[in-house]
């Protein structure tokens, strides 16, 4: 069972990255998907963005808002940063279901698409001007939360 354990620590990167890493790993892959909406023109490959997108967000809100967000707002005892990034994540949600496994149909999809990606840009400008920086002012072990984040985040794409 141990060696299962570690052989999994491994298979999650060999090059362990610390939690804030992670997430800014995500925000820079969910920043290029966005350019190449904008760059694309068939329905078929907007269709295929969009669904990565909607998939990279999910599962990313979903490992802030189980691993990390608790952690940090425990760190920081803190009763605003954490708790309007939650707000924000609610508000993104309802935007991916308004575009997740919809046809790719004009001008009205484009613009959700564009409002949505404007708001992770805000949402990940306050993430890592604010909360990252805290955060980092705490005795949080950041390779450890990573670790767990990976774990649970190939649980939540496997599901996918």
């Amino acid at each position: 069972m141990a060696t299962a354990t570690r052989k999994s620590a491994n298979g999650a990167g060999s090059k362990a990255q610390d939690a804030m890493a992670m997430l800014r790993a995500d925000h820079k892959k969910v920043s290029g998907l966005f350019e190449d909406y904008e760059k694309a023109r068939s329905a078929n490959r907007k269709r295929t963005l969009v669904q990565q997108i909607c998939t990279e967000l999910t599962v990313h809100a979903q490992i802030e808002e189980e691993i990390f967000y608790p952690a940090v707002k425990q760190a920081l005892k803190d009763k605003e940063l954490v708790p309007e990034a939650t707000v924000e994540h609610d508000t993104l949600k309802n935007l991916i279901a308004q575009v997740e496994g919809v046809e790719p149909d004009g001008e009205m999809f484009d613009a959700k698409i564009k409002v949505m990606s404007e708001y992770v840009k805000h949402h990940v400008k306050e993430e890592q001007g604010e909360m990252f920086k805290k955060a980092k002012s705490t005795r949080l072990d950041m390779k450890e939360l990573g670790a767990q984040m990976a774990q649970r985040k190939q649980e939540l794409m496997a599901q996918r």
